[in-house]
């Protein structure tokens, strides 16, 4: 092989600390400002809060031209991990990112929560074969896949001897919630009636009833109950009612996610026949160099002494800039989003409009990746209620002129106006939404009736005749 020499040309951007900290600025939320900024003002004493805080409900002040024209050193960025120190003596070969200072809160994984219930009752191999049987539970709690397939594997991944691996199922089926890791529906409930005493009206019935007839039952099929069960009609239907008060899918009472208090970091009301949108001050916190060292230190000069604490003047400055910047920008794009959304605001779902971040962008002239750190976590509060911003975009469905939240509503709204004795079919659903200029397929219906937990037509239909 022949060597030989080439020259070659390429172009890489560096980013600096400034523009790596006004980066992380604006995908921090409310909360986790405030800690970035306690912190800060611990370390630096050249930095101090502003009080001067604008009033409740005014509108915010533009930010300094300096901060605006910082935008353009990141705008054009893509998304990337950031890691950078607002400390004293940013290395960019030792950052640090202070996130991982902040204390993290409780796991929302619904199977280490699972686990950690069992942790005071099986032993470490124990709780591995576990956490190996939720590995293959779906959300919703049933396994995936053939039970005896997963038995196989699991025993052969620990060595398992036989019988030992379904006797960790089986404390998983009967545990906390009860029908976890089931095979099916039959499974399930019946695992969930296996607490109950068997003397007590109607669990021995319904026992039956589900071993025997979980077909009849769905169809409410009484006369037919009532043969094969030799039970009076008053019986079966205190059966059902216990079999109806289970929960066919013990998975997602884990995801259900706890109560948060958020803070809203936008406001925005009508005032005048207009919209009108302000941060709120409390979820705002702005800081300031301090002017006396800002004096001292201009009349010192260059002597040594003073250049570390010139250097933590820098950062200061870096930071007042990166949070006026975060604010502004913030502001902006709240504006933008309630100037396309005043539907939405004024009439609710149903007038949701398409949005997307590349609308937004272009608006305010800004980057994509900057508008989606700058939603994240950030909430805006409405006389409508509250909600966070990425929830005011959405896709435009194709031959609709609204997003698929208005279609949904529009689904939910029919259905719920429907009478019990005839209920509409996906198919009549799909008629009306035309009759209004919707024009959807029949499973996008379908799909959108089952995010809202709503029973096809005819199940509706059978649950209102028996009521």
């Amino acid at each position: 092989m022949k060597t030989r020499l080439a020259a070659t040309q390429t172009q890489s951007q560096t980013l600096n600390a400034q523009v790596l900290q006004s980066i992380r600025l604006l995908g921090l939320t409310g909360l986790e400002l405030e800690q970035e900024l306690a912190e800060a003002l611990a370390q630096n004493p050249m930095l101090e809060r502003e009080e001067d805080e604008p009033a409740a409900g005014a509108p915010e002040p533009a930010a300094q031209d300096r901060a605006a024209q910082e935008a353009a050193a990141f705008d054009e960025l893509p998304e990337f991990p950031l890691h950078a120190s607002a400390g004293r003596g940013f290395d960019p070969d030792e950052a640090e990112d202070r996130m991982a200072r902040i204390a993290a809160p409780l796991s929302n994984d619904p199977a280490l929560r699972v686990l950690e219930g069992l942790a005071m009752e099986l032993k470490p191999q124990d709780l591995a074969i576990a956490a190996a049987w939720l590995e293959r539970t779906a959300d919703s709690g049933y396994l995936v896949g053939d039970r005896e397939a997963l038995d196989a594997e699991i025993s052969a991944a620990f060595a398992l001897r036989p019988g030992r691996a379904e006797a960790i199922r089986q404390r998983l089926l009967h545990g906390s919630p009860a029908g976890l890791a089931a095979i099916d529906l039959r499974e399930c409930l019946m695992a969930q009636l296996h607490d109950l005493p068997a003397g007590e009206p109607g669990v021995a019935l319904a026992r039956d009833m589900i071993d025997r007839s979980l077909g009849l039952l769905a169809e409410r099929d009484w006369p037919a109950l009532s043969q094969r069960h030799d039970a009076p009609l008053e019986a079966l239907r205190a059966a059902a009612r216990l079999i109806q008060s289970l929960n066919p899918r013990p998975g997602e009472p884990l995801l259900a996610e706890e109560p948060v208090h958020v803070l809203p970091d936008v406001v925005a009301w009508k005032a005048d026949g207009r919209w009108q949108v302000a941060l709120n001050p409390q979820a705002a916190p702005r800081v300031r160099v301090a002017s006396e060292y800002e004096s001292a230190l201009a009349e010192a000069g260059d002597h040594p002494s003073v250049q570390h604490l010139k250097a933590l003047m820098n950062e200061a400055r870096w930071l007042a800039r990166g949070i006026a910047q975060r604010h502004d920008t913030l502001l902006k794009v709240a504006r933008a989003v309630v100037a396309r959304q005043q539907a939405f605001l004024e009439r609710g779902e149903e007038a949701m409009l398409p949005l997307t971040l590349k609308d937004i962008a272009a608006e305010v002239g800004v980057h994509e990746s900057t508008v989606s750190r700058i939603t994240s976590g950030k909430y805006l509060q409405t006389p409508r209620g509250l909600f966070e911003l990425k929830r005011f975009f959405g896709v435009k469905l194709e031959g609709s002129a609204i997003a698929g939240v208005a279609v949904k509503a529009l689904v939910k709204k029919l259905i719920g106006a429907e009478r019990p004795e005839a209920p509409l079919s996906d198919e009549v659903l799909v008629a009306l939404l035309a009759r209004r200029g919707v024009q959807v397929a029949r499973r996008t219906v379908a799909k959108y009736r089952e995010q809202l937990n709503l029973p096809p037509a005819r199940q509706r239909g059978q649950a209102a005749r028996a009521a």
